[in-house]
């Protein structure tokens, strides 16, 4: 299958030449990931279900952050359930994917240092998972190494008005009119009350599947944000493949807006 090719010696070698070229002040400080084409890759291998493909996609997505933390990459948000999914998959397509992104979060909350965070509303996830993702994120509070981000129940306008709101509601509590608040309001403010408040940008944006398009992922934090699209399909995903787009990346005049 597609996804164990590129293991040869010239495969490595070419590997560890991009690897080489790579230091750690070129190196993007946040990655988001929004891993796609999990169902067309069952389909083509012949899977009745999709849910070979969300796994073998799950399982692409701890082997990419384990490159990402042995290239110094700090941060990784990865794009796993939007708020969409919930209301548009198959019942039981969503149940199984529901259950491998809980198995997913137990690992990658077992990996020494690594720190897992949720990002999404909670509330509208079955409350088993809810409970798998805060005890992840919980137990893993005090670790310093990789900040796994696992977008679940996410969609990026959602978490712009529960932001808007927060600030609303902190503003309300401590007595301030409405006037003041719109007199007030910055940019500044309102990213601080993301679910990603505290953490800095994306500085690079990668999407599996040739598709491209944000799919209402970060859509606040991507504003200055490099993009960078693959065609190999989510669980197709090579070693090579992430180093390219780092070597481009690091290859770009970064204008932030201009």
């Amino acid at each position: 299958m597609a996804a164990n090719q590129g293991r040869g010696p010239l495969y490595r070698l070419y590997a560890s030449r991009l690897r080489r070229h790579l230091t750690p002040e070129v190196v993007p400080h946040h990655v988001a990931m929004m891993i796609d084409g999990n169902r067309r890759w069952a389909r083509q291998a012949g899977y009745p279900t999709p849910a070979e493909g969300h796994r073998a996609g799950a399982a692409k997505m701890h082997e990419f952050l384990r490159w990402c933390d042995e290239l110094g990459i700090r941060v990784v948000s990865l794009y796993l359930l939007s708020h969409d999914n919930l209301a548009k998959r198959d019942s039981r397509e969503l149940a199984d994917l529901l259950e491998i992104i809980a198995e997913l979060a137990e690992t990658l909350a077992s990996e020494p240092g690594w720190r897992v965070q949720h990002v999404g509303r909670a509330a509208q996830l079955p409350e088993d998972l809810t409970r798998v993702l805060s005890k992840a994120q919980e137990s893993t509070a005090g670790n310093t190494g990789l900040h796994v981000n696992l977008a679940v129940g996410y969609g990026g306008r959602g978490e712009i008005v529960d932001a808007v709101r927060s600030i609303i509601a902190a503003h309300h509590e401590h007595g301030g009119t409405l006037e003041e608040l719109a007199e007030s309001l910055t940019p500044e403010q309102i990213g601080e009350h993301l679910y990603t408040g505290g953490q800095a940008d994306p500085d690079l944006v990668i999407r599996t599947s040739g598709e491209q398009r944000l799919s209402d992922f970060l859509l606040w934090q991507s504003a200055h944000s490099e993009f960078y699209f693959v065609e190999a399909l989510g669980p197709d995903l090579r070693e090579v493949d992430f180093l390219r787009a780092i070597r481009d990346f690091a290859s770009r005049d970064r204008r932030f807006g201009s």
